[in-house]
Order: C-alpha cells, then sequence, then structure tokens
C-alpha cells in the first residue's frame, strides 16, 4: 500500500466515524440523504460507507422506515469500554451509599491516560446527573468539581499541557477561563481537599468533590456530588464531611486491587 492509499484509507475511516456519530445524535435514525446533507458527503460515499457499517454490525438499515441507525455491535463496545475504565463493585457500592446519604448524584472520575473521564454514576429521578455527565464523560475539566481535584493533582506541566490541549471553553457567565484566576482556584482545591464550582458547567447546577488517593497520597480519583445551587448554598458544609468520608473509603477500597496498582504506575 503506498503512501497516497494511507492517506485514502485514514479518510474513508474518519468519515465512517463522522457518520456514526450524525446517526448516534439521532433518535429514530436517519436516511441516507439526511446524512450526506448534515456531513456534506456525496451520497455516493455516503451509501458506500452505510453499507460497510451495516455489514459490520455497528449500523442496522430499518427497511420499513428507510432510515439507519445504530448496531448492535456498539453496545458490545460500549461494554467492553466499560469493563476497560472499570469501577469495581466494592466502589460502586460506596457511590450509590453518597448518592443516597447525601440526597444527591454521585459521580466518581478517574485518571485514563491523558484524560478525565466520569467513570461511574448514580442518579435517580427526583436526583439526576447533570445532562451529559454520564459514564464516559470526559470534556471540560476546569468547569467541573471532579475535574477540579484531578487536574489540582497534576503538576504544573503537565496541567497546562492538559489545559493547552483541551481549552478552557466558557460554558457558563460563572466559568473560570482566566489561567491565573484558576491557578489559584486549584490552590485553594490542594489547600483544602475539597473543590467546588457553582453554576460553572451549567446553569441551575453546582457540584463538590474530594480526592481518592492511594496510600502515599497520590490522587487517582475524584467522588462528587450535584444539586440544586440554591440546596447546595445551605447543604454543602454538612454534604463535604459525607463527601470526604465516602472518598477515604473508596480509597481504601481500591487499595490492593489491580486497578490502584496501573494508576499508581502511571
Amino acid at each position: 500500500m503506498g503512501y497516497n492509499d494511507s492517506l485514502a484509507g485514514l479518510a474513508s475511516v474518519q468519515k465512517a466515524f463522522a457518520l456514526l456519530d450524525v446517526v448516534a445524535a439521532h433518535n429514530r435514525g436517519m436516511a441516507a440523504k439526511e446524512i450526506a446533507a448534515e456531513l456534506q458527503m456525496p451520497l455516493p460515499t455516503v451509501y458506500r460507507l452505510l453499507k460497510t457499517l451495516t455489514l459490520s454490525g455497528h449500523l442496522v438499515h430499518l427497511r420499513d422506515e428507510g432510515l439507519y441507525a445504530l448496531g448492535y455491535k456498539l453496545h458490545a463496545l460500549d461494554s467492553s469500554l466499560r469493563r476497560q475504565v472499570g469501577t469495581p463493585p466494592s466502589v460502586a457500592r460506596l457511590i450509590r451509599e453518597l448518592h443516597v446519604r447525601a440526597d444527591a448524584a454521585a459521580y466518581y472520575a478517574v485518571h485514563r491516560g491523558e484524560d478525565i473521564v466520569v467513570a461511574h454514576v448514580v442518579e435517580s429521578t427526583l436526583r439526576p446527573r447533570i445532562t451529559p455527565m454520564g459514564f464516559g464523560f470526559n470534556n471540560d475539566a476546569h468547569a467541573t468539581a471532579f475535574g477540579k481535584v484531578l487536574l489540582a493533582a497534576m503538576d504544573a506541566e503537565r496541567c497546562h499541557a492538559y489545559l493547552d490541549k483541551h481549552g478552557m471553553p466558557r460554558m457558563t457567565s460563572a466559568t473560570i477561563c482566566d489561567p491565573q484566576v484558576f491557578a489559584a482556584e486549584l490552590d485553594a482545591v490542594r489547600e483544602t481537599g475539597i473543590a467546588i464550582e457553582r453554576e460553572e458547567f451549567i446553569r441551575g447546577a453546582s457540584c463538590m468533590a474530594a480526592p481518592v488517593t492511594t496510600g502515599a497520597g497520590q490522587v487517582i480519583g475524584s467522588v462528587a456530588v450535584s444539586m440544586d445551587p440554591a440546596e447546595f448554598q445551605t447543604r454543602h458544609r454538612d454534604v463535604s464531611v459525607l463527601l470526604r468520608d465516602v472518598a477515604s473509603r473508596v480509597s481504601r477500597a481500591l487499595r490492593g486491587t489491580s486497578m490502584l496498582g496501573a494508576a499508581g504506575a502511571g
């Protein structure tokens, strides 16, 4: 295979992933012409990609409706991703306990390579998570409490590299986007051991997070809760005590597991 052939193959892969992203964003599925219009891609190219992705099981063709929708192969990928990110049952139980005792949506976030990713969420109808902070969410760490905990644990060079790569987009009028102000915010997180964000990610929700550590004190994760800002204002002191307790117990639960060994080696 020549150099130009390699570039062509890479372009096809990028187009296939773009097509999957577009289809995933629509609940009912999409017609080929709709996909072509949204991606501004020639219809013959779209049909070729649709055929390939349907044969591989990543898409299904709903013939009666004339639509293409996500295929069942993606469920296997999702299951594999959850296994690879990994949340031990003992930790999942503690996050559920945090949800119940704090009466708030509860989160567990970890480092995964160069990313900060949500590994587990427990929510309920009355205490829903922040959308889109479900499993696998890995954006806008500067505007989240669990993200601040994990950024504060990085050395200066790694933190700067992370922020340079991901940026500090303004999510709301309360988002901290000034690097110097944000550096002071991380200093406060290191000093207090608690990270707080007040409607910095989305209006109508505030969060608090505490670090999960190894026996040597290395921060390897974070537990967090989110709630209505008015409720947060009246309850955050009591919830911070509970958050520290659960973070400490998660830290102990991870010690001696293979996950802690991998995290400590990074």
